[in-house]
């Protein structure tokens, strides 16, 4: 029995924002500013919430709604609704083998649950725990041998997405979070976490990692190595090599503006996210989904587009289609799910956002997800 099991929450459990504060509660104050936080003053981290805000949608009647489908395709690949779970990193560390609860919790919902590259569970554990094909999220390491052996662990597992991350080639100023890391005691001022992940939750290492470098014993040099290999010096010529060791589909996260849009589709990318890392590395940008449509136009159908970035609700995902993205990521929620309520929370927000996502579309007049377009907008215009 986990920690979850034995003591339930003691408020309603009724949006995203009540698993944030659960997890809150959960949590050492560290671990929740290093989810919850963004970088320098968090300007960005805002906007990518409130600018969903602005969106103002057309509600129609006598629209005949019966028989709403949240279902969609994504990459070939058919979804229940339109998300995918985001990479996180660490996300063992949130809840006892956490990458495992929340790739069990996507296969049960019918949605993707990306890997990160630094994970608590290696690629072996997840697929063994879920035997359902996962994507891949994937840095570019400077160590090419190591990133080699990491894609073909992921094709051996039958990954079939390969998620790059591009806009990493430096850690933020997290001020936030830096400032959390001074507090003493934290562990154990939260008993329920201290005994669910610390004492049962191991080996708190990264999981693939620990495997191909033997010589890091512990999660801090396992951390300090990865902030040592992020590769300032990747450019376009380095998706050939990438290329070349993966054979499967390819999906660039971490476009923000159009030219770079426009340089992936002539590049062969199958798709792209629209995402600034969460706002967590880099503050004074825009938000995600002011920038949606003209990245949009930019692509003009010549690959897919998602979005992350603030997305907490059905109804921001209503919005984020309506603009022109095919399916939207989703990272903070499931990981305040998950260190929440476990494998049940995360299940519960997926439940909730698709309930919330139905319960939009039949108020717009709209039963399928290819009817979400401009129309269902208020007097568009770009924030």
């Amino acid at each position: 029995m986990s920690f979850f099991d034995m003591k339930g929450p003691d408020f309603p459990l009724t949006s995203v924002k009540d698993y944030r504060l659960l997890a809150k509660k959960r949590l050492p104050p560290f671990l929740f500013d290093f989810i919850d936080g963004g970088a320098f003053n968090e300007v960005t981290m805002g906007l990518n919430s409130s600018d969903y805000q602005a969106i103002q949608l057309k509600k129609r009647v006598l629209k005949n709604v019966a028989g709403v489908d949240t279902g969609t395709t994504i990459l070939g690949q058919k979804l229940s609704l339109p998300i995918v779970l985001a990479p996180i990193g660490f996300a063992g560390v949130y809840a006892r083998r956490g990458e495992v609860q929340a790739a069990k919790a996507a296969k049960q919902a019918g949605v993707p649950f990306s890997l990160s590259t630094v994970s608590i569970c290696s690629i072996d554990e997840v697929s063994q725990a879920t035997r359902e094909p996962f994507w891949y999220q994937f840095y570019m390491l400077k160590d090419k041998e190591v990133a080699r052996q990491l894609l073909k662990r992921a094709e051996d597992a039958s990954c079939r997405v390969l998620l790059v991350t591009v806009d990493l080639p430096a850690i933020g100023a997290r001020h936030r979070y830096n400032r959390s890391l001074k507090q003493n005691f934290q562990s154990l001022k939260h008993p329920g976490w201290f005994y669910d992940v610390r004492l049962r939750g191991g080996p708190l290492i990264l999981g693939d990692i620990a495997t191909l470098l033997p010589h890091l014993k512990d999660l801090p040099s396992m951390r300090k190595w990865v902030g040592s290999q992020l590769n300032a010096s990747m450019a376009w010529a380095d998706l050939d090599w990438i290329r070349s060791h993966w054979p499967h589909k390819i999906v660039l996260k971490g476009i923000m503006d159009g030219e770079d849009a426009h340089l992936a589709a002539e590049h062969g990318l199958d798709a792209i996210v629209v995402s600034n890392h969460g706002a967590r590395h880099l503050d004074s940008t825009p938000s995600t989904i002011s920038l949606l449509p003209h990245i949009v136009e930019k692509v003009d159908g010549r690959l897919e587009v998602l979005i992350d970035g603030g997305i907490s609700s059905g109804l921001d995902i209503v919005k984020a289609l309506a603009l022109g993205a095919n399916a939207c990521l989703i990272g903070r929620a499931w990981a305040f799910a998950l260190a929440a309520r476990g494998e049940a929370g995360v299940s519960e927000v997926l439940g909730l956002l698709q309930n919330e996502l139905k319960v939009a579309m039949v108020q717009l007049g709209v039963t399928h997800i290819p009817e979400i377009d401009r129309n269902i907008l208020l007097e568009w215009r770009s924030l």
